[in-house]
């Protein structure tokens, strides 16, 4: 078989006909449904491509924190991240995502965010991502007007040089990403 081309590039849209390039038709392609959330979509998108065909993704957006109650702030979340099942194990995810947080380096915010199912933890855990204590409150907005206590490991992992993330609890004012 061959090797996929491993080189990220920024892609001009994303499309559900892309996601379901890489991830299939299924119901629910990233396993959170159960979970009930509403979401923002993603305002860049990277990807990498083999033999022509869309085969791995992550998108980016701008986003609106306060940590332990400080003044108004933003994150980079990172969101959509997607490995076609014919293609994992090799580095793909890895690759995209470190193309999209290089984009993210140039946006201002000094530091990435991104919810995921505990069992992918280990796997943004050794990508250098940090999560977030259990125990620490991530808050986040849905659908009408409500907060809720977000159900999906939260992770962040620094933009720029010496950026230290806050302790405290986390509120995201927007929907997530």
């Amino acid at each position: 078989m061959n090797t996929p081309d491993t080189a990220g590039f920024r892609l001009a849209r994303y499309t559900k006909a892309d996601q379901q390039e890489i991830l299939g038709t299924g119901e629910d392609p990233f396993g959170v449904a159960e979970t009930g959330l509403a979401w923002l979509p993603k305002e860049d998108h990277f990807g990498i491509r083999h033999d022509g065909r869309l085969v791995a993704h992550a998108g980016l957006r701008r986003l609106p924190v306060t940590v332990d109650g400080s003044d108004l702030t933003e994150v980079i979340g990172v969101g959509g991240v997607a490995v076609a099942p014919d293609v994992r194990g090799r580095g793909l995810a890895r690759r995209v995502i470190a193309t999209a947080l290089a984009h993210a380096t140039t946006l201002g915010p000094p530091h990435a965010l991104l919810f995921c199912r505990p069992p992918l933890a280990p796997l943004y855990e050794r990508l250098g991502w940090q999560a977030i204590p259990p125990e620490t409150p991530v808050r986040v907005e849905q659908p009408g007007d409500r907060v809720i206590t977000m159900p999906l490991r939260t992770m962040v992992t620094p933009l720029h040089e010496g950026a230290r993330w806050p302790e405290g609890p986390l509120r995201l004012r927007s929907l997530p990403m």
